[in-house]
């Protein structure tokens, strides 16, 4: 064997490098990288997963939730099922429509993943029933989390004068100045309540031009339209020619054209009125800032979320819109309106990137004293060299590998450097040791030697440490990617510190060693006594290794010790996890009322919540969230927090002071984070949908390969649904019909929902197994002149009076509309013979005194107030007509007939035999209306406007 191959890779290439000129040049290109990498690296807070996910919203208007789930969802779920790669798919099921999720195994490309959902549903849309428009194909992914949020809020000076659609104003011109920065993503808007064109329709205008709300809803809609029809060409130029119009004011839409009259041109304006307001939403957002009493002031405010693109670095994206916002300070945005940083990912990462590369430079300083200590200073120096290499190193590879700077792979680096300065140390430790045998051999040869001593051990050692950290990288799950970067980053320094202490360190020692050691040799092979650590070693181990009894013993006793700490985890004395929580600036807090809680009533709570938190010194601000999600992050995107837009839904988001301002942390203890976690998000009708295998193994059960196909089924709220029925047949034969009246259709004048916790629609009947108490139903009862409660079905009072011929037969024959509330389990039932009655077992119905009936047939002057009890409302909506105000402050207006006035304005032209209901305008004077509400939304009315079907 010769003396070459006698070497081995370690000997070789310290035999290469320790006179080499190329090895500063090594070391310096080295540094160089490292450097540059550590200037590029992308620095986030946490690693990046990807995890697509792709919503697939589908409309189903007049289908309810039963028949959803059999039309739409069961379909798309099989579909969704059978594409490669989907691993979870869960869906939401509710009254005119569906969402199904297809969750996708982690690391396959979001773009991939809702390519596959396209072209599987595209080709099989025969599928869904007719009528069912396409589906709404959403993908999420991890770059669609904010990094940072700003929230527009008046100051504390201008409240009174901003709103929310004010604010939105401004942070739509804001958004648009960011969203032409370098890398950004997504944007949007959390609050807004944005400006809009309304066509406000007058039923009696429209009965008396002969029209219909389709009719003049399709004019507007199909004037609004262009299209290039032609192209004209004119000698030597070619002029192209546009059909059409498109609207650009108020006046143009109150000018169209709908029809003639009696020879009369009919305009919108004629049957309509046309004005500019503020969009309805059923959303409270609101920022409350610190006062100098220790309280929150609220305001109104605007969040604008911003995203950034995939790979870009967060800390200089967020710099760069921190800049452009500063620029738009008393121009774009006005000097009453505060932007607040209320989320700001890019100040976190680069925090926690500075702290652990604070922390990686002191456990190097760390290393550096105890070499110093136990070998001497030249040594120690050799490894404030080496060490930092290795690390630079590192980052470059992992700025190759794709990586980014977080506290993960940063974490990776801390937690090796403590092996990778093994190879270094053996390495300096065994060359000094040979050059202390005084020998005869030379400096350099003395050094190879050394190396060559300890190179194949130093290789098996790196090796065994790579092979116990890359199976890591093999973790299925979301927690694979997201651990990645210990087993890469790790497996990269190891490697690199063999390469640097077999290459670098050698003529390392060259420059810096002594010239002579000062060691002594002893045993033939000069390892001395070892100094004070060798002695006190031999002084420890020397009475155990004394006899083969006290070293059986020693065995014994430790791994007692081992098995009894093992115990720790067992009886939860000591808690393992992962990942340490993190000390975070924000805070979440999650409201779910009872379906059908109005918005009111949960921005109340949440309000009432924020208040009980002024006691927290902790809290610097808090953003409430009423009817709409907050700007959701990691944890909302896999809970599809985005999605909670209803108004029983809320959310407080609190702010915290800087971490180096506050002794506590934002995690408390384990019980309390126990006592705070909720029975599990969704409710009881979550439900799987497919039949699984059980493994028998398990408890769980699992679908086919692993599938998870959940659904949740949602119970619906009250609602007002509209009825259409058709005429009725006696003895095999149509009645002849009736010609209809004015008025022969119910209309909405503004969409509307009845809330549960509005007591003076949903309050129990008197005398009724709901309501057994009739001192408190005294007090309940309808007064003269207004409406009583809506009953929600228990204790209904039918109408026992017995029809006439001639109504029962225009009943039967003319085809009536009316208005129930579409309760879960709503019944009708009706009882034949000569004496008919229809009774409602379920649904909304007005008390009704059917005395004095004259009264009712002489009806009342134009304002005028209805004296006697039987002027009061009628007693059924598909009876009577009525007109229903519209809800200020949480109350609904009660239902007038014969002139009786409805928040201080009168209803006008009210006749019991079918004259038409006016719309009665919201106004002041009734005790409920709160003068804010009427402030901002004047005159807004709901009408009802229904056949008139006397006696």
């Amino acid at each position: 064997m010769t003396e070459k191959t006698s070497l081995g890779i370690a000997g070789n290439l310290t035999r290469a490098f320790i006179t080499s000129p190329l090895t500063p040049l090594f070391l310096l290109a080295s540094l160089v990288l490292g450097i540059v990498a550590l200037m590029t690296l992308p620095r986030e807070e946490e690693p990046q997963i990807s995890v697509p996910m792709v919503d697939i919203h589908v409309r189903a208007d007049g289908l309810k939730a039963e028949d959803a789930v059999k039309l739409v969802t069961e379909p798309l779920e099989t579909l969704v099922k059978s594409i490669n790669g989907v691993e979870h798919v869960y869906s939401q099921t509710r009254d005119d429509g569906a969402l199904i999720t297809a969750r996708f195994l982690v690391g396959t490309s979001a773009d991939s993943a809702i390519l596959r959902i396209h072209e599987k549903l595209r080709a099989n849309l025969d599928r869904l029933p007719t009528g069912i428009p396409e589906p709404l194909i959403v993908g999420r992914g991890i770059d669609d989390v904010a990094i940072m949020v700003l929230t527009l809020a008046p100051k504390p000076g201008a409240v009174d004068r901003w709103s929310a659609n004010d604010l939105t104003r401004v942070a739509r011109e804001v958004q648009v100045a960011v969203s032409q920065l370098d890398n950004i993503g997504l944007t949007y808007l959390v609050g807004q309540q944005p400006e809009e064109i309304r066509v406000e329709p007058d039923p009696e205008l429209l009965a008396r031009a002969g029209l219909t709300l389709q009719a003049l809803a399709g004019k507007v809609e199909s004037a609004n339209r262009a299209f290039a029809a032609a192209t004209v060409r004119d000698q030597n130029r070619q002029i192209g020619l546009v059909a059409g119009q498109t609207l650009t004011g108020l006046s143009e839409i109150g000018n169209l054209l709908v029809t003639t009259r009696d020879g009369r041109p009919v305009y919108v304006r004629d049957v309509a009125r046309v004005l500019l307001a503020t969009e309805t939403a059923e959303t409270r957002v609101g920022h409350l800032s610190r006062n100098g009493q220790g309280g929150f002031d609220r305001a109104p405010a605007v969040s604008l979320a911003i995203a950034k693109r995939a790979g870009a670095n967060a800390v200089t994206v967020a710099h760069d819109i921190l800049a452009a916002v500063k620029r738009l300070e008393g121009t774009v945005v006005p000097s009453e309106v505060a932007i607040h940083v209320t989320r700001d990912y890019g100040e976190t990462a680069n925090e926690k990137a500075n702290e652990l590369l604070f922390h990686l430079a002191l456990a190097t300083i760390s290393i550096v004293l105890l070499v110093w200590l136990a070998i001497g200073w030249r040594e120690a120096l050799v490894v404030a060299i080496v060490i930092p290499v290795t690390i630079l190193l590192t980052l470059f590879a992992a700025r190759i590998m794709g990586y980014t700077l977080n506290r993960v792979s940063l974490f990776a680096l801390i937690f090796s450097i403590g092996i990778l300065v093994d190879d270094a140390i053996v390495v300096i430790e065994n060359i000094a040791r040979h050059w202390a045998m005084k020998d005869g051999r030379s400096r350099t040869q003395a050094a190879i030697d050394a190396v060559v001593e300890v190179g194949n051990p130093t290789i098996i050692a790196t090796l065994t440490v790579v092979a116990a950290l890359l199976p890591m990288l093999f973790v299925s799950g979301m927690m694979g990617p997201y651990m990645s970067p210990i087993p890469a980053n790790a497996s990269a320094a190891m490697i690199f510190s063999f390469f640097v202490a077999v290459m670098v360190t050698p003529w390392l020692m060259l420059k810096f060693g002594k010239a002579h050691g000062g060691g002594e040799a002893v045993h033939g092979g000069g390892h001395g006594d070892g100094g004070i650590l060798g002695r006190g070693y031999r002084w420890a181990a020397a009475p155990i290794l004394a006899t083969k009894g006290r070293a059986w013993m020693f065995l014994i006793l430790v791994g007692i010790a081992t098995l009894g700490s093992m115990t720790l985890f067992y009886t939860q004395h000591v808690t393992v996890k992962l990942l340490p929580f993190d000390n975070k600036p924000e805070l979440g807090v999650v409201l779910d009322l009872p379906r059908g809680a109005s918005v009111e009533e949960t921005d109340r709570l949440l309000q009432q919540m924020a208040a009980r938190l002024a006691g927290i010194a902790e809290i610097d601000s808090i953003q409430s969230h009423a009817g709409t999600a907050a700007p959701f992050n990691f944890n909302g995107l896999v809970r599809h927090s985005y999605l909670r837009s209803e108004p029983q839904m809320g959310d407080l988001q609190l702010n915290l002071v800087a971490k180096d301002k506050r002794k506590r942390a934002s995690h408390g203890g384990e019980g309390g984070r126990a006592a705070a976690r909720s029975a599990g998000h969704g409710d009881a009708s979550r439900r799987d949908l497919r039949p699984r295998r059980r493994h028998p193994a398990a408890g769980g059960s699992q679908g086919p390969r692993g599938l998870r196909l959940r659904a949740l089924h949602r119970r619906r709220g009250r609602q007002l649904r509209h009825h259409r029925r058709a005429p009725a047949a006696d003895g095999g034969r149509r009645l002849p019909r009736i010609p209809p009246r004015r008025a022969e259709r119910c209309l909405l004048h503004h969409p509307h929902a009845l809330r549960r916790d509005d007591r003076r629609l949903f309050a129990p009947r008197w005398r009724t197994p709901a309501h057994p108490d009739p001192a408190r139903a005294v007090e309940e009862r309808p007064r003269p002149g207004r409406a009583g409660p809506v009953d929600t079905g228990a204790g209904q009072h039918p109408s026992g009076r017995p029809l006439g011929r001639r109504t029962r037969r225009r009943r039967q024959a003319h085809p009536r509309d009316h208005v129930a509330a579409d309760l879960p389990s709503q019944r009708s039932r009706s009882r034949d013979g000569h004496r008919r009655t229809r009774r409602r077992l379920r649904g909304p119905a007005l008390r009704h005194d059917r005395r004095a009936a004259r009264d009712r047939r002489r009806g009342l002057g134009d304002g005028a107030e209805a004296g006697h009890r039987a002027q009061r409302p009628a007693g059924r909506y598909d009876q009577a007509g009525a007109a229903v105000g519209w809800r200020v402050g949480g109350h609904l207006g009660d239902v007038p007939r014969h002139g009786r006035r409805l928040h201080g304005g009168p209803a006008r032209h009210l006749h019991p035999r079918g004259d038409a209901v006016r719309l009665v305008q919201a106004a002041a004077g009734d005790p409920h209306t709160d003068p804010a509400d009427l402030h901002r939304h004047p005159g807004r009315t709901l009408a009802l406007w229904c056949p008139l079907l006397g006696d």
